[in-house]
């Protein structure tokens, strides 16, 4: 293990740092990927309908919190598949479960959505 310090610096520059890459990485996975994109513009006219709905706030916040999970997880996927292809893109079967284990993970999550959102908007 290396014991020479990170360059990212401490306290606020470290977190200062920190905040470009998640915006870099926010933008290579919109330019990069077009499942992301998909799901982005589904937020954006998912989400102002949370404010307008009559729910509680709980309610409210389990919508909200189900569509963003699926942004998380799939910027999850997309860096496993980034970093499986960083790795070698020949055909490994290893390298296919891993994509394919996100891939299952990001369905998975948009199916978990779509059920709070029916559970929420019709109960």
């Amino acid at each position: 293990m290396s014991t020479t310090p990170k360059p990212n610096g401490k306290g606020f520059k470290r977190i200062f740092r920190a905040s470009i890459n998640a915006v870099s990485g926010l933008e290579a996975c919109w330019k990069n990927e077009s499942a992301f994109r998909q799901e982005v513009l589904l937020c954006l006219i998912l989400y102002p309908f949370i404010f307008f709905v009559n729910v509680t706030c709980v309610e409210k916040a389990l919508l909200f919190f189900s569509l963003t999970s699926v942004l998380i997880v799939e910027l999850i996927n997309s860096a496993i598949e980034n970093t499986i292809d960083r790795i070698g893109l020949e055909n490994n079967e290893l390298s296919g479960r891993a994509k394919d284990m996100g891939a299952a993970a990001a369905m998975l999550t948009i199916l978990m959505m779509v059920g709070v959102w029916l559970c929420v908007l019709l109960n």
